[in-house]
């Protein structure tokens, strides 16, 4: 195998074979009048609905959960550890 130096560009092959592209004409002129589009699974489509939700909640509701993050922040919350403990059961199943 003969070797040129390509002065800057290193040392390469002599006559490397060149490849021609295949270009795909049916996937280029079908892609031409299309536009990007984005699909968001419906779990994001239910957090977005959930977050409206929680927009348009009562103000009796919007009051309890400001007491009970104020209790969270100073740091006098105590959950129900009985009520906590059953509903995680639920999530894990109980056996037996």
């Amino acid at each position: 195998m003969t070797e040129k130096i390509n002065f800057g560009k290193g040392i390469g092959p002599i006559g490397a074979p060149s490849v021609p592209r295949k270009v795909d004409t049916a996937k280029s002129e079908a892609g031409k009048g299309a536009t990007d589009r984005v699909a968001f699974s419906s779990v994001l489509q239910e957090v977005g609905k959930a977050k409206e939700a929680g927009a348009m909640q009562s103000p009796e509701r919007a009051q309890k959960i400001a007491a009970l993050k104020s209790q969270i922040a100073n740091g006098s919350y105590r959950p129900d550890l009985d009520k906590v403990a059953e509903s995680l059961l639920k999530f894990i199943g109980r056996e037996g």
